[in-house]
């Protein structure tokens, strides 16, 4: 129990003497013994720092402490008392041993431990040179790539191989500028890699800049082949409509073996997929049409690649818009007919070109943008046929540029370019061409009316049969004549008709791929202004000028019934190259435009003959008006007239259309028939009679047998009317020969009978009627003669009508 107590004293000065470290130690362990947990940590912590005899003493100090309430315990608890020391007994005894087998532990791990550290000391130190190593290794595998891409990069630039060069310059500044080992190498890259970059800037736009040179010559020869294309194109269309307009034309004249058949045409269009360039880019042309966008194309991408993309747009834009500029130039040094093809071949070029671009450059250009050029150049192109339409004064030049233009028209159209604009121009000019073409064929008409010598045409060969009547369809019949052939009408028919024809044709090639789909009424309106004021008016005034003989008023009046047939074909040409169906110009067929002529042919004709005539009728002046005898055989005038009315009805008729012989005979018969009435009311007869009357009567008859006898040659009906032309002459001889000539006085009478006769011509000639008894002496042999019944009712009716009179 001393030693308890002695044990409780000697406890707090030792717990005094500690430091806080051991304190809270003690605690720790106090508390673990306390709890029953596991010494094992506490134990390896005391091996660990090299502590065992601290542990000890801590242990020492917590039985100790524990002394006390072990008394107690022991006191309450005795047995359990000297159990537990005994048991602490042990414990103790366990730890002296495990303390020994940790020290021995401790000695064979330090023994084991040495040469281990020893091993890690120098696997650290390898590893740090094999890391090293490797670095070496990573930084020398990154120059040996940095040096690949520059040497790649190098052959690129040398092989002009721009796009692949910037990818290598883009890969070296964006894979390997920062982690390039060598500082020196880092500043080289860093100088050199925007150096290169505007290398290539300045190499591409030098490149880009001879492509406009060389554009611009290609775009002329590209502009002049596709509207050449369009012309072959437009040939071949008039020959399919050639060819359908002639199996119209023997379908219309019911020829039934034609043979129709169908052709294919192959495009000819410009387009086609070129060859491709170098880098990879599409030339975006043909080659053979010497199209290459391969430099526009690796410009614009070497830009894209640069970031440039926007400023290159604009910078194409203004240097295509200022080329367009230069191509509106028209030189005054130049005429503008020996340069308008070249002028719109130019622009044609230029927007076939941007159209190849537009579709193919990648958004390089808008389609808003190709439209505000084209606009501009059609504005410009519309100024520039103004101003040179105004200035022309030959209908063939203003024709050979609507052509062309049409032509560029059809080409625009077709890449889908708008041209009402330039239609509308060319439509404005239509009459001021018609007038010039006007006045081209008035001179040439006048030319041809003043070389002709009023003689027929003689054909020696086949070809000029065909070439001067078959051509103009003015043949009377379908049978091929013999040759050589003396056709009916002179060589200024032919003419005529060539120069119309070639004005339809002018014509409707100027209205025709003009915008105006139907256009045959206009074709038709300048057609009638130079048949009835050109050809109409040219021929009425060689009529009325130049006609100096029967024959050659006769070869004219032949010639204008050959141009009424020819005034047909030209309106049913003008009507097929319209595009108008024949059935349409027949039903509206129109009076005959060459009337004028035609009647002041006939009319001099008619006057010749008139006058001839009257040469013959002056022999009335020998004829017996006081004859005894009735002349039997007709008067010596009306033999005379019959025999030339003959010999010309025979040499007429070689020429003369039948309908035209006969107008000129009824107006030659009918003057016939005033003469003779005339030369009864003339002051130089004074008196005749019966018998004088009677042989009148027989030369009418003689006149009215030729007419009959032209039945033959005319018709029926026709021979009938020209009897009707000497119905005042026939009618008179009826009157004065009449038992009953007071039925004049009856109106349905004289209007069957006598319809012809002026009832005071009537009063005049019947005057002049004197009977047999009225001759000279003739009262002295018959004092007792009473007054002839038809005297009296003549007499009877001369009073009346004086009466009326």
């Amino acid at each position: 129990m001393q030693t308890s107590k002695m044990r409780r004293k000697v406890a707090p000065a030792a717990a005094a003497d500690g430091d806080s470290a051991d304190k809270l130690d003690q605690l720790l362990l106090s508390a673990a013994v306390c709890n029953g947990e596991d010494l094992g940590p506490f134990v390896r912590k005391a091996f660990t720092s090299g502590k065992p005899e601290t542990l000890l003493q801590h242990l020492r100090h917590f039985s100790r402490s524990k002394e006390s309430e072990i008394e107690e315990v022991c006191k309450a608890h005795y047995q359990d008392f000297i159990i537990a020391v005994d048991d602490l007994r042990s414990l103790l005894s366990d730890v002296d041993t495990l303390k020994s087998s940790l020290s021995t532990s401790n000695s064979q791990l330090q023994s084991v431990a040495g040469p281990l550290l020893s091993s890690l000391d120098s696997f650290v130190d390898a590893r740090n040179v094999s890391r090293n190593v490797a670095l070496a290794l990573d930084s020398v595998r990154t120059c040996v790539q940095l040096t690949e891409l520059c040497s790649r990069a190098n052959i690129h630039l040398s092989a002009n191989n721009f796009y692949m060069a910037l990818k290598c310059v883009d890969s070296i500044e964006r894979d390997y500028l920062a982690k390039t080992p060598s500082s020196t190498i880092r500043s080289m890259l860093e100088k050199h890699i925007p150096a290169i970059r505007s290398h290539i800037e300045r190499r591409v736009n030098k490149e880009f800049g001879d492509w406009l040179v060389e554009i611009r010559i290609v775009s002329r020869n590209l502009g002049q082949l596709a509207i050449g294309q369009a012309s072959a194109a437009r040939q071949r269309e008039e020959e399919l409509r050639m060819k359908q307009r002639q199996a119209e034309e023997q379908s219309r004249l019911s020829l039934r073996d034609c043979v129709y058949a169908l052709e294919e045409e192959d495009d000819d269009g410009l387009g086609g997929i070129g060859d491709e360039g170098k880098d990879g880019y599409s030339n975006g042309g043909n080659g053979m049409l010497g199209l290459d966008l391969t430099p526009l194309y690796r410009a614009y991408h070497i830009h894209q690649t640069l970031g440039l993309e926007d400023r290159f747009k604009q910078y194409y834009f203004e240097n295509r818009k200022l080329q367009l500029t230069s191509d509106f130039q028209v030189s005054s040094m130049t005429p503008f007919l020996e340069s308008h093809q070249t002028f719109f071949a130019q622009i044609a070029g230029f927007f076939i070109v941007e159209d190849r671009i537009l579709r193919t450059g990648g958004r390089l250009i808008s389609k808003m943008e190709v439209e505000n050029l084209w606009d501009t150049a059609v504005s410009k192109m519309c100024s520039v046929l103004e101003d040179q339409f105004s200035r022309m004064q030959t209908a063939n030049h203003l024709l050979l540029i609507k052509d062309y233009v049409s032509l560029l028209g059809v080409t625009a159209r077709g890449y889908g370019y708008p041209i009402d604009a330039l239609l509308d121009v060319l439509s404005k000019h239509r009459d001021k061409y018609h007038e010039l073409l006007l006045s081209d064929c008035r001179k040439q008409i006048a030319e041809a009316l003043a070389a002709d010598k009023f003689e027929q045409m003689l054909m020696k060969k086949e070809y000029e049969y065909s070439m001067n009547v078959l051509s103009f369809q003015i043949q009377t019949s379908d049978i091929t004549p013999a040759f050589p052939y003396v056709a009916p009408f002179s060589s200024t028919v032919p003419d005529c008709c060539r120069i119309v024809r070639s004005f339809i044709e002018d014509s409707v090639s100027f209205m025709s791929y003009g915008g105006q789909l139907d256009f045959y009424d206009v074709v038709k309106k300048y057609l009638d202004r130079l048949l009835t004021e050109v050809l109409d008016g040219g021929l009425s005034k060689l009529i009325n000028t130049s006609i100096h003989g029967v024959s050659q008023a006769m070869q004219v009046a032949a010639n204008m019934a050959v141009l009424e047939r020819a005034c047909d074909f030209f309106f049913r040409h003008a009507a097929q190259l319209s595009g108008v169906p024949l059935r349409m110009v027949e039903r509206s067929r129109r009076q005959f435009p060459l009337n004028k002529a035609r009647d002041a042919a006939e009319e001099i004709l008619s006057g010749m003959l008139k006058q001839k005539v009257d040469g013959f009728m002056t022999l009335v002046e020998n004829v017996n008006w006081m004859a005894d005898e009735p002349v039997q055989s007709g008067n010596e005038y009306a033999n005379e007239v019959i025999i030339y009315l003959e010999t010309l009805v025979s040499t007429a008729m070689q020429i003369l259309p039948v309908q035209v012989l006969k107008r000129v005979l009824q107006e030659v018969l009918s003057h016939i028939s005033e003469m003779i009435v005339g030369a009864l009311l003339g002051e130089s007869v004074k008196r005749f009679n019966v018998n004088a009357i009677m042989g009148i009567d027989v030369d009418v008859r003689l006149l009215e047998s030729f007419a009959e006898n032209q039945a033959p040659l005319l018709s029926e009906t026709d021979a009938n009317q020209l009897k009707t032309a000497l119905a005042e002459a026939r009618q008179l001889c009826n009157l004065l020969l009449s038992n009953h000539p007071e039925n004049f006085l009856n109106p349905v009478i004289r209007e069957r009978s006598y319809n012809a006769l002026d009832y005071r011509k009537v009063v005049i000639i019947s005057e002049k009627l004197r009977d047999q008894s009225d001759r000279l002496f003739g009262t002295f042999g018959s004092r007792a003669y009473k007054q002839n019944p038809k005297k009296k009712s003549l007499d009877a009716l001369i009073k009346r009508l004086k009466d009326v009179n």
